[in-house]
């Protein structure tokens, strides 16, 4: 499906009056199926809104504040100029090279990265909630990574059977007793969202193996921004830029060089689907786009090659997942990772981000055990529903 900006919005209500007008231009927009919930309306769409005309429905019903507010800013003239718009937008994402390699495809084809024209408005009432509930949800998987890869009580106390941990092909028992450099295991984690019926978030899935998105999520908000550039400055969207600094803040102070830290990027390189946003994610970041190959271990610590000689490397951000990192000790046909990469890990000489083994977090089924393990662990209940799953082992 294509990507949508998600644009935080600090305060909903900054001009956002539900002008007839602007409701007007809402209701001129195709609805969605009945039941489900309406952005533009801030509630479930109904058959009886669908069997009236535009101008009853624009009369009838409220534009949610920030959608009132969006479209009162681009106005008629913006609202006619929609298709031109959009016709700027693909152009500007293929100019700027965004693409995204889908790998079942034979003819290894570099497709455009597609975008949504409008952007998904997120008032920062709803973005707050979001926040607390996701960051309770990393701090609930960082914690079971660490007992699962440690004294495995959550195991022997019955809250995981051992065959979905232990089962899992992405569970490295290489690392285990390994502890990060740090403290801190999960450093990128990924999640997809939806909203229910009623307009509440639900969690759908986690990604914390090599999770991608974060180049794309930037290059989503400069190109939407720059189609709406009124309406983002009237709306005071939040900016995304202290973000990306927290991270790399944050990569640095627990990394063995302090803040004079040498981060590198790894790809698995331009064949890789998402070479693109890997290697624009590095760009911005300021870090050092690398793959395996320019990459090796001495005395248990990692070395970028260089015309001038071996440059240390402190940090690692992985795009590769943990079966490619090491041929030593994983795939030994791996020409993405490099040899002795994890005895690195080991001696605590360099961070992994993330920490290698995260995988078997991703599984559907463990969803179904996290409201247990966070008031196992937090002694709190997770304030983010996900979908509900069903681990198989489990008796009938």
């Amino acid at each position: 499906m294509p990507a949508m900006d998600s644009s935080v919005l600090d305060d909903p209500h900054s001009g956002a009056l539900a002008l007839p007008a602007a409701e007007a231009l809402a209701a001129r927009l195709p609805r969605g199926p009945s039941g489900h919930y309406d952005e533009l309306y801030g509630r479930p769409w109904s058959d009886d809104l669908l069997s009236e005309a535009p101008e009853s429905i624009a009369a009838s019903a409220q534009l949610a504040p920030a959608w009132a507010s969006f479209f009162s800013s681009i106005g008629e003239r913006g609202f006619a100029e929609l298709g031109e718009r959009q016709a700027r937008l693909t152009r500007q994402i293929r100019e700027n090279g965004v693409t995204y390699n889908v790998y079942a495809d034979e003819s290894n084809l570099q497709r455009p990265w597609p975008v949504d024209l409008f952007p998904l408005l997120v008032p920062a009432h709803e973005w707050a909630q979001i926040e607390v509930g996701i960051a309770q949800r990393v701090r609930v998987l960082d914690a079971v990574m660490a007992d699962m890869y440690g004294p495995q009580r959550l195991l022997r106390e019955g809250l995981i059977p051992p065959a979905l941990v232990q089962g899992h092909p992405d569970y490295l028992r290489a690392m285990h007793g390994v502890k990060p450099v740090g403290g801190t295991y999960l450093h990128i984690v990924a999640f997809d969202l939806a909203r229910g019926p009623k307009g509440n978030w639900w969690v759908v899935s986690q990604r914390t193996q090599a999770p991608s998105g974060l180049g794309y999520l930037l290059e989503n908000r400069l190109a939407v921004s720059s189609q709406f550039p009124r309406a983002f400055e009237r709306m005071h969207v939040r900016r995304l830029a202290a973000t990306y600094r927290s991270l790399v803040e944050s990569l640095k102070s627990m990394a063995p060089g302090g803040s004079d830290a040498h981060i590198a990027l790894l790809t698995p390189g331009p064949y890789n689907e998402t070479y693109f946003e890997q290697s624009y994610l590095a760009r911005y970041l300021g870090v050092t786009l690398v793959e395996g190959s320019d990459l090796t271990v001495r005395d248990q610590k990692l070395y970028l090659k260089t015309l001038r000689g071996l440059q240390r490397v402190h940090a690692l951000i992985r795009r590769v997942d943990d079966g490619f990192v090491d041929p030593l000790e994983m795939r030994a046909d791996s020409r993405l990772g490099v040899p002795g990469l994890f005895q690195a890990v080991r001696a605590g000489n360099v961070l992994m981000a993330n920490h290698p083994g995260a995988g078997f977090l991703e599984s559907s089924a463990l969803l179904g055990f996290l409201p247990a393990l966070a008031r196992h662990l937090l002694s709190e209940e997770l304030s983010l529903p996900a979908l509900h799953t069903w681990w198989c082992g489990e008796p009938a």
